[in-house]
C-alpha cells in the first residue's frame, strides 16, 4: 500500500466528507425539528460541529480498513444518525418524506456549491491541482451520498421516503424490513446490485442536472 497516496487522498476528501455528513445530519435534525420532533436538537446534534456526528467505527475506522482491504477499489462509510421520533412529527406519514429528504437534499446542494467553486477556480486561472481536485472530490462525495441515501430501503433515507409514501399496509411491510435493512442494503452492495441498478444511473442523471445548472456559470467565467 503507498502510504503516501493514502496520505495524499485523505489530505483531499477530508474537508468535503465532513462537510457532507456533517451538513447532512445536521438538516435532518432540523427539518425534525421544523415539523415537531426537538429531539435532535435537544441532544445538540442540530450542529455543525462535525465531532457531534462523526462514529469511530463507521466514520474513521471502516473507511480506512475497506482501503487498505481493496487497495482504495472499495469505501463505505456512515456517520451517526441524527435521532427523530416520528411519533413526534405533526403528521408522521407526511413529514417523515420531508425529514427524509432533507438529508440527501443538503448533499445535492453541496454537490453544487463545490461545481460552482471547481468552476471559479478554473475561470480564475488557479493552476494549483490540489484545490482542484478537493472541489471536483467534494461534487463526487456528495453525488455518492446523494445517490446511495436514496435507495429505496429502510434504513436509508430512500426506505423513509418510500415508506412516506405507500399506503399504510405496504408502508408497513416496507419498515419491517428495517433491523435487517442494513444488512441487506451491505450484501446487495458487494453483489454490485447497488451499483449497476441504482448508483450509476442516478449518479449519471445528477451529474448531467449539475453540468445544466453549472454550464452558464462556467460560460460567465470562460
Amino acid at each position: 500500500m503507498d502510504i503516501a497516496h493514502l496520505i495524499q487522498t485523505v489530505a483531499l476528501y477530508a474537508l468535503p466528507v465532513l462537510f457532507a455528513i456533517t451538513v447532512h445530519e445536521a438538516a435532518h435534525g432540523y427539518a425534525a425539528r421544523h415539523f415537531g420532533d426537538n429531539t435532535a436538537f435537544v441532544l445538540g446534534r442540530i450542529t455543525l460541529n462535525p465531532l457531534k456526528h462523526i462514529d469511530p467505527m463507521g466514520t474513521l475506522l471502516m473507511p480506512l480498513l475497506l482501503y487498505f482491504a481493496t487497495s482504495g477499489a472499495f469505501l463505505f462509510g456512515y456517520a451517526k444518525p441524527v435521532p427523530v421520533r416520528f411519533g413526534n412529527l405533526r403528521n408522521p406519514k407526511r413529514d417523515m418524506i420531508w425529514v427524509a429528504l432533507a438529508g440527501p437534499a443538503a448533499n445535492l446542494l453541496q454537490a453544487l456549491l463545490w461545481g460552482v467553486a471547481l468552476v471559479m477556480l478554473r475561470g480564475a486561472g488557479v493552476a494549483e491541482p490540489f484545490f482542484l481536485k478537493m472541489a471536483q472530490g467534494g461534487v463526487l462525495v456528495n453525488v455518492v451520498m446523494f445517490a446511495f441515501n436514496l435507495f429505496p430501503l429502510p434504513p436509508l433515507d430512500g426506505g423513509r421516503i418510500l415508506v412516506g409514501l405507500l399506503p399504510y399496509r405496504q408502508a408497513t411491510l416496507v419498515a419491517r424490513v428495517e433491523p435487517w435493512g442494513f444488512f441487506i442494503v451491505m450484501g446487495l452492495v458487494i453483489a454490485g446490485v447497488v451499483s449497476s441498478l441504482w448508483m450509476q444511473p442516478l449518479m449519471a442523471l445528477t451529474y448531467g442536472l449539475l453540468d445544466f445548472v453549472l454550464t452558464p456559470l462556467a460560460v460567465l467565467f470562460n
